[in-house]
């Protein structure tokens, strides 16, 4: 078979630059429509349920996948199943997305005035206002394209192209409303590399020995200084009692307050500067814990301790970190 490699490249530049006009289009046309989805969305104690058949049921299932991955409840329907039956699986309270470009998809529409009476919100997806989907739903998002990269304007590429983008951009925006962190992917995501986390313990990944600061609860800041600087650059260092128990946590950020209210703090008691009852987790604890407590804390690091309440070791951000990038670098 001979082909012109020119033309070929020529081709499939065309097609992309068709595409992303389709997403700039879509990008504009969103309005009220898109942010009423958003918020019946982010507000249903139900689940999304997906509806489409062919291209835009293949559409469909990945936004749907996407939606469940990152937050929101979410699962597909296909339309002919659910008139045969899987409109059982529809519960009170759950929300319809229904996706079709054309709007005129017998199959969906046959199913809407069932939906309806149970007086289930309908959000719809498709490329006309005007169409009975459409119309026959509570909230429109309009995909807006000027054509279908097929040269005949006929096989489904832009409209779907730009059909998933706006369901991207949709799962997104509940993200962000929900406050769906790094740490809630990895609960949904156990065989990524953040997810990998949960399957190990804070004793796995936490320092200890030498790289472990600790100073008693007789030492001085200057002391406490000295132990932090060796401990591998930990830039903290906890403060035990005789037994080895935790009394505090004592920072560089502590260090710099003290010195920004113009304190002689160099010889003080490191009793009289550190942070009591700081936040701290146990060495059983799955890392995943540790990682949202760094997280919503905002520090840099936190103690470690056994089960009696002893200083064990210190687990911080950049060990979390490297962990992960080691984990990418073997998958």
């Amino acid at each position: 078979m001979k082909y012109d490699e020119k033309e070929i490249l020529q081709t499939a530049r065309k097609v992309l630059n068709v595409e992303h006009k389709a997403l700039e289009l879509s990008r504009k046309s969103l309005d009220e429509g898109f942010l009423k989805a958003v918020k019946v969305c982010a507000e249903t104690k139900g689940r999304v349920v997906v509806l489409g058949i062919g291209k835009s049921g293949i559409i469909g299932r990945k936004i749907s996948a996407t939606l469940a991955s990152t937050g929101t409840p979410s699962f597909f329907v296909h339309p002919v199943e659910a008139l045969h039956g899987d409109l059982g699986m529809i519960m009170s309270g759950d929300v319809i997305l229904a996706i079709s470009f054309s709007g005129q998809t017998e199959e969906i529409n046959k199913i809407l005035p069932s939906l309806a009476r149970r007086k289930l919100t309908i959000i719809s997806m498709t490329g006309h206002e005007n169409s009975k989907l459409a119309l026959m739903s509570d909230i429109h998002i309009k995909i807006y394209i000027e054509r279908e990269a097929c040269p005949y304007n006929l096989a489904p590429t832009a409209s779907t192209t730009a059909t998933l983008a706006v369901g991207d951009a949709l799962a997104v925006c509940l993200m962000q409303i929900k406050h769906f962190e790094k740490t809630d992917f990895a609960l949904f995501h156990p065989g990524g590399s953040l997810g990998k986390l949960l399957t190990q313990q804070v004793k796995d990944l936490m320092r200890k020995g030498k790289n472990n600061p600790v100073v008693p609860q007789t030492a001085s800041v200057k002391d406490a200084l000295l132990v932090m600087t060796k401990s591998n650059a930990a830039g903290a260092t906890s403060v035990v009692d005789k037994k080895g128990k935790l009394l505090g946590y004592f920072t560089d950020g502590d260090l710099r307050r003290e010195l920004q209210r113009g304190a002689d703090i160099i010889n003080k008691k490191i009793t009289d500067v550190m942070t009591k009852n700081p936040y701290h987790i146990l060495d059983t604890a799955p890392a995943i814990e540790a990682a949202k407590m760094i997280h919503s804390t905002h520090v840099d690091n936190i103690p470690v301790l056994d089960k009696t309440g002893r200083v064990v070791g210190i687990i911080d951000e950049k060990d979390l970190i490297e962990f992960i990038a080691m984990l990418d670098k073997k998958s």
